[in-house]
């Protein structure tokens, strides 16, 4: 029998011998057993806890988390969501139902962070304004080191809201990335709507990726529109922060049916105005918001300057210096309270077609509408505006310059100068709006008005020539130019010195038809006049007459009676005394009454109808003393007056 042969060995016998194999072996199978059970949402809950800690909000991964290592590694993760300031009534401040964060790998080995894009899915943001200051985009301090800034930014169905509930703010805007320029980020496409300090609005355009928000210089370029009601606003340019808007650089196109209707936008009160389109330079410089070098249309007047507001003190302060190289009167009816005539056909509109202007049907002329007590309380200002002509087919206005103060509700205009027939109308005026009822005070001079100038249709003082003076001084209690001048107490003067007037025109004034006849079949000649004067004192209203008089070298006429600011209404009679012998002269006093909308001169036709009534009697006996009644003996004197007004 042969010797029995040794076993050959063991497989683990020989792993025994050798127990570095034994740890590769388990290396292996345990580098193989986690592969195949790993799960990258075991982090979720150290990475919700580091972003807790760092923001000192709650955070949370509701959906998968899923890193892809590489040269560029990408993290996913779904449902992510951050929580509010804890002041905040919303639980949530950000989510969105993906996240891919890209992360270059090597210099993660350095201790640096780079990330080239972020990735966002349906993401949402509510940036919420802290009534105490602040707001929810307020995150504590973080540790000293060099800030992250990924590099780019894309945004696929996002929304924004923005609430500022002190300000009456809530803005709704969606969100998406477009394909960028090669060598930009991705601009987002905005579009949206919703309440500028209680006002509606929708806005629409394009901006910079937010992104650009991390760069200190004025780099974050938009192009918006925005409506709100019949206002449209069109901003272009470059700025820092859209959400705590410092110094930026914007070109702003402003167009509406009303400038009054930006006080609720802007806090701003502008009197009411026609349509209106304008455009100029947008910018801030701390505290203080200009607009300058703008230029356009207000109605039918050319408008251009700079203007100011700074917001620093107890009430936002206007600055302003505006320039019309042609200015249409009607447009002006704002600053009086009156509704601006709104013709078809204006330049500037841009909404839709106002409704034509329907009259008063009260027959009432003196602008009513109530100024509004709020506004004029609510800013001070100082505006210069200049009218270097004014188009006012039924008025001889030539050029305009004023001065607007406005500080703690008293408003004054100091001067408010016409240039008006080659002469000036001069007004101070003081409107103290500090109570309930605005007290007014004005004191106002007329210069050296032309007299040929001062009628549109000049046929009859063509040949005409003199200079009208004269001054006021009134005050007056109530809240619309008619209550004001309805309750009116003062003086108003006005009187012509030594000049010439068509003698055509007084022989028709006095009813002397022989004289007119004569004038208009061989001709006008002229008549000197030696000075004219009219002085009123003002009583509740009513301007009385003491003084009235019209003196030439043919005829004086005199006056008396009574004009009612308060009822707008005339009653006075002129008395014409002939200083010639005149035949078929009917010279009876004259009646102006009537209504200021609607007046109406005519001889006292009581007297004209004695006259009458005797020239008929004397014919009944003989015909040439029908005549008789018809002669005058030229009582009228020569009539002293003028006084300074002469000069």
């Amino acid at each position: 029998m042969s010797p029995q042969q040794p076993a050959s060995p063991r497989p683990f016998a020989a792993v025994a011998r050798h127990p570095w194999w034994s740890a590769v072996a388990g290396l292996i199978v345990a580098t193989i057993v986690l592969a195949l059970l790993w799960d990258w949402n075991w982090f979720k809950g150290p990475v919700e806890r580091i972003v807790e800690a760092r923001t000192r909000r709650s955070f949370e991964i509701g959906g998968d988390l899923d890193v892809r290592p590489g040269r560029i590694t990408r993290i996913h993760a779904g449902a992510v969501k951050l929580g509010n300031a804890a002041w905040s009534e919303h639980p949530t401040m950000a989510s969105a139902a993906r996240l891919e964060l890209q992360v270059r790998t090597l210099p993660l080995l350095a201790g640096r962070v780079r990330i080239p894009e972020i990735r966002l899915t349906q993401p949402r943001l509510l940036l919420e304004a802290n009534p105490d200051g602040g707001g929810n985009w307020n995150f504590p301090a973080g540790d000293d080191g060099e800030p992250v800034r990924p590099r780019g930014l894309w945004i696929d169905d996002g929304r924004l809201r923005f609430l500022d509930a002190s300000q009456k703010t809530d803005i709704d805007l969606s969100l998406s990335s477009r394909s960028p320029t090669p060598g930009t980020v991705a601009p987002v496409e905005v579009a949206g709507k919703g309440r500028w300090k209680g006002a509606a609005f929708e806005l629409e355009g394009r901006a910079e990726s937010p992104l650009a928000l991390q760069d200190e210089a004025p780099s974050y370029r938009i192009d918006l529109r925005a409506r709100a009601g019949n206002t449209r606003a069109h901003a272009r340019g470059e700025l820092v922060d859209p959400l705590r808007p410092r110094d930026f650089d914007l070109q702003l196109e402003l167009s509406g049916q009303d400038l009054d209707e930006l006080y609720p936008l802007i806090g701003i009160a502008l009197p009411p105005t026609p349509p209106y389109a304008l455009d100029g330079h947008f910018s801030r410089i701390g505290d203080t918001w200009r607009y300058d070098g703008f230029n356009g249309k207000v109605g039918d007047s050319d408008l251009g300057g700079s203007a100011s507001v700074t917001v620093s003190g107890p009430r936002p302060y206007l600055r302003a210096d505006l320039v019309s190289k042609r200015l249409d009167f009607d447009d002006l009816a704002g600053f009086v309270g009156a509704t601006p005539r709104l013709d078809a056909g204006h330049g500037a509109s841009t909404g839709p077609e106002p409704e034509p202007q329907q009259p008063d049907a009260s027959g009432r002329v003196l602008p009513d509408t109530p100024y509004r007590l709020d506004k004029l309380r609510a800013m001070d200002a100082q505006v210069r505006l200049r009218a270097l002509r004014i188009d006012a087919p039924r008025l001889p206005l030539d050029d305009l310059d004023t001065r607007l103060e406005l500080e703690g509700g008293v408003l004054r205009l100091k001067p408010l100068d016409f240039g008006v027939a080659d002469g000036h109308v001069r007004a101070d005026i003081r409107m103290d709006a500090r109570q309930d009822t605005i007290r007014t005070r004005v004191d106002g001079s007329v210069r050296g008005i032309a007299l040929d100038k001062l009628f549109t249709d000049a046929q009859l003082t063509e040949n005409a020539f003199g200079k009208i003076g004269g001054h006021l001084a009134i005050s007056g209690t109530g809240n619309s130019v008619a209550d004001i001048l309805g309750s009116a107490d003062g003086d108003i003067a006005v009187g012509m010195g030594r000049g010439q007037i068509s003698n055509l025109l007084l022989e028709y004034a006095g009813l002397d038809i022989a004289e007119a006849l004569r004038f208009l079949l061989t001709g006008d000649r002229n008549v000197p006049i030696r000075c004219a004067f009219g002085d009123f004192g003002v009583d509740d209203g009513v301007m009385t007459s003491r003084t009235l008089a019209f003196d030439t070298t043919d005829t004086i006429i005199v006056g008396e009676g009574e004009i009612s600011l308060r009822e707008e209404t005339f009653d006075l009679e002129l008395r014409p005394r002939p200083k010639d012998r005149s035949i078929l002269t009917l010279r009876s006093p004259l009646v102006l009454e009537g209504t200021f909308r609607d007046p109406d001169i005519h001889p006292d036709m009581g007297r004209l109808g004695v006259r009458g009534a005797i020239a008929l009697t004397l014919a009944s006996v003989t015909p040439p003393a029908a005549l008789l009644a018809t002669l005058e003996t030229g009582g009228g004197e020569d009539h002293g007056c003028g006084g300074q007004y002469a000069e």
